[in-house]
């Protein structure tokens, strides 16, 4: 990739983070910690123990960020917690053991998070939309 390309990606990508909703926002940090729980998976795998490492920090700082936005005067909120401190748990027992297994537990949660809030964005948008339409 060429200078000129990847400083454009880079414009590109800070842009669409500058730009996006609150609602994306949280939607790029699932992707991102699920991306690099992924790395740390396959650096595991192929005994690429600082990669992983790296890998499984970020995850957990997004996590950790994840956590620190939820507004606790919903009930909802309480659940949540509850699943980010035991993704958390998991990705530290990951980068201490340097094993996959706590990061596919992690990773089955997050997902589901992530598809979970996609959806309800999907649901959110139609709701504006029809209403727009009346």
């Amino acid at each position: 990739m060429g200078k000129m390309t990847y400083s454009a990606l880079n414009q590109y990508k800070q842009n669409t983070v500058l730009t996006a909703t609150p609602e994306e926002l949280t939607l790029m940090l699932y992707d991102g910690a699920i991306k690099f729980m992924n790395i740390a998976k396959y650096s595991i795998k192929n005994n690429d123990k600082e990669r992983a490492h790296k890998s499984l920090i970020r995850a957990q700082d997004i996590v950790v960020e994840l956590n620190s936005t939820l507004n606790m005067d919903y009930e909802v909120s309480k659940n949540l917690e509850t699943l980010y401190d035991f993704v958390i748990d998991k990705l530290i027992d990951a980068n201490i053991n340097k094993q996959g297994e706590p990061i596919d537990e992690a990773l089955d949660i997050l997902t589901e998070l992530r598809d979970t809030w996609k959806e309800a964005m999907k649901d959110v948008r139609k709701k504006v939309y029809q209403n727009r339409q009346v």
